[in-house]
């Protein structure tokens, strides 16, 4: 069973980090591509462009031109945190940019944080509702950064196929004045990794769901949702702020 926590088995989701990239070489000068994690994997359209990794430095990628005016290629680059960066390539003599720094692709980091959580093992308990054999529960809260994660379970003990039409994230207030209505502040989900759909009859299902980091007032609590398609099964728990101060730090993927 792989624990994200030590980063010892990852969970590979990768996701386009951009649009693809112009990118100018030649056959005197070196170019440079600095990404934000180690590269994991090169693959070049032709061998007309030459490529070389610095041992001493895993997230640097130096490129040069075989031959001169080569017609126009592609070279894809995969990094230890699942993007995938894609660059046109072509030939030019005296190219007007010789070193590029890439960004950091935030939602394949998210999806390889999520992705990489599925699996792990029950860290938090006492957060749960159960209804006609449907139980929904919290089985853990990890954070990294200005994300927090939720790790869900949907048990379906029943012999119906449970249909998810809606999970929802919300602040709430704990006490509902008579004057006034229930302030509710819903949270959008960030990323979702997986089965969102269906927990088929005598099976269960594994939900992380990625959000902005937040806490939470004394007076409010988070509600977490599970809504029925065309049914009447719904689920709803409750989470306290003291909950989600215990929340696990994740290591970072560098």
């Amino acid at each position: 069973m792989k624990r994200f926590v030590c980063l010892a088995m990852v969970s590979w989701s990768f996701v386009s980090a951009m649009a693809q990239t112009s990118l100018c070489i030649s056959t005197d000068k070196t170019t440079s591509l600095v990404f934000p994690f180690a590269i994991r994997h090169v693959d070049r359209g032709t061998q007309s462009v030459l490529v070389q990794s610095v041992k001493e430095a895993p997230t640097i990628l130096l490129i040069k031109a075989a031959s001169k005016d080569f017609p126009e290629t592609n070279l894809s680059v995969i990094t230890d945190d699942g993007s995938i960066y894609s660059f046109v390539v072509c030939y030019e003599k005296n190219p007007t940019e010789w070193v590029y720094h890439l960004t950091i692709n935030k939602n394949a980091t998210l999806a390889t944080y999520a992705n990489a959580i599925l699996d792990n093992p029950q860290t938090i308990r006492g957060i749960k509702d159960k209804k006609w054999e449907i139980l929904a529960q919290i089985k853990g809260i990890y954070i990294r950064g200005d994300v927090i994660y939720y790790q869900l379970y949907l048990v379906n003990q029943s012999p119906v196929d449970y249909d998810v039409d809606l999970l929802r994230f919300y602040i709430r207030d704990k006490k509902k004045s008579k004057r006034t209505a229930i302030q509710e502040n819903e949270l959008k989900p960030l990323y979702v990794a997986g089965n969102m759909t269906q927990v088929k009859a005598n099976s269960n299902s594994v939900i992380v769901v990625a959000l902005d980091k937040f806490t939470i007032p004394d007076a409010k609590y988070l509600a977490v949702q599970f809504m029925e398609k065309n049914g009447g099964r719904h689920l709803s728990m409750r989470v306290s702020n003291r909950k989600i101060m215990k929340a696990i730090p994740l290591a970072d993927l560098k």
